[in-house]
């Protein structure tokens, strides 16, 4: 299953596996949660995953976030 194969699943929190580029769904959904703010992400608006984290997020902003806490990167001064 990949990306475009989603869209036969029923509503609900979709488990997925991040990879380069991509996706595999690992269970059906419509969405998945934002690992930095719990919000949801439709699997359409899905643009940013971390693959070695195995995360989703919901904007640059919030990918930034994560990699300060992980102190992959400095806060902006």
């Amino acid at each position: 299953m990949n990306r475009q194969d989603f869209r036969f699943s029923g509503a609900g929190e979709a488990k997925l596996q991040y990879l380069d580029g991509d996706f595999r769904v690992v269970s059906p959904g419509t969405f998945v949660r934002c690992a930095v703010t719990g919000r949801p992400i439709a699997i359409d608006d899905l643009r940013y995953w971390n693959v070695d984290l195995q995360e989703a997020y919901i904007s640059p902003e919030a990918v930034r976030e994560r990699l300060v806490k992980l102190g992959q990167i400095k806060p902006r001064q």
